[in-house]
């Protein structure tokens, strides 16, 4: 290393000595040989199993239409919001098999599933979906019950007498 007498040499020193930093890869899309992408959703303590693949907006939750697993409107405008954001409503069919929790949490765990299988699809979308914070795990569970206590947090009624 040369002599660094002053802070100009000392930038010079570093600028030459320091390694190009490399542009960082493109991400690519991550499809299987049918041409569907897949991701794992999750939300309380549903777990979501979802694949997404272009086609006519199609969505089937545990073999069923999406209007009749989720039969509340508020579940269903959940399971669209990904596709709002990315602007891509009625591109893509979605196949998705649901376990644990309830219809709330199922929901938001296909939700969760939808958003990370579009990014994965087409890496492009990634932006506004994490913008929106959906490629964010909701971690809320349930807390345990405690032993000496009647729920989590909750003491027993005290009683002077």
């Amino acid at each position: 290393m040369a002599d660094i007498k002053s802070l100009d040499d000392l930038k010079s020193a570093v600028s030459t000595e320091a390694p190009v930093a490399e542009a960082a890869a493109p991400r690519l899309p991550q499809r299987d040989k049918l041409g569907r992408a897949y991701a794992t959703g999750k939300r309380k303590n549903a777990v979501a199993r979802v694949w997404i693949k272009p086609g006519s907006g199609k969505v089937v939750v545990n073999g069923k239409e999406m209007a009749v697993y989720f039969a509340r409107p508020v579940l269903q405008m959940i399971l669209r919001q990904p596709f709002t954001i990315a602007n891509v409503e009625g591109q893509f069919d979605v196949f998705a098999t649901v376990a644990g929790g309830g219809l709330s949490g199922q929901a938001g765990a296909v939700k969760h599933g939808v958003s990370k299988a579009l990014q994965l699809y087409e890496p492009a979308l990634r932006a506004p979906l994490k913008a929106a914070g959906f490629l964010t795990r909701d971690s809320r569970v349930v807390e345990r019950k405690k032993y000496g206590k009647r729920k989590a947090r909750r003491s027993f009624q005290f009683s002077k007498r």
